[in-house]
């Protein structure tokens, strides 16, 4: 899907990942943190041609989660939405608070160093136990870790541009 704005950008946030029972249940894979999160969007985005689909019910079950979806009466319909991704539009999100930022927001801005340097772009940031990191890439790829303050200085978002106090021979 293209996007046309950045409040309509596709949000990715799961995938179904089973059936569940014979009523056209399924079972939730969810990327939010907490996993609940993704029972909060009553309206889902489903597969790469971003169906709209109406979340009716969702709810813990044992370590998962299960949900079932409007138009989704049985088995055989449920199967056939296995595997499909669960994406909400960016503008569904909350406001971030002052101190975050979402993951989508930060990607594809310019990364500079203190100094002015050039390092390249934010492609995607993953999450380790310890924190969150950017993967940047420019004339090569460079993982910096996201710690405000002491790595990350500044984000821009009028200006696309995230400052770092970052030796950008590492």
């Amino acid at each position: 899907m293209t996007d046309r704005s950045p409040s309509t950008r596709r949000i990715v946030l799961g995938r179904i990942a089973g059936v569940y029972g014979v009523r056209g249940w399924v079972r939730v894979f969810s990327e939010t943190d907490p996993r609940e999160g993704i029972l909060h969007y009553s309206q889902w985005l489903l597969g790469p041609e971003a169906r709209p689909r109406k979340l009716c019910e969702g709810k813990r079950h044992g370590k998962g989660l299960v949900a079932r979806l409007e138009g989704c009466d049985d088995r055989d319909q449920a199967a056939a939405l296995v595997g499909q991704e669960i994406a909400i539009t960016r503008d569904q999100l909350p406001p971030p608070r002052a101190d975050e930022f979402y993951w989508c927001d930060l990607e594809q801005l310019e990364v500079h160093t203190t100094e002015g340097q050039s390092l390249g772009r934010i492609s995607h940031l993953f999450a380790t136990g310890a924190n969150d990191v950017l993967v940047v890439k420019g004339e090569r790829e460079r993982l910096i870790p996201f710690v405000w303050e002491d790595v990350v200085k500044q984000v821009d978002f009028a200006a696309g541009r995230v400052e770092v106090d970052w030796d950008p021979d590492f």
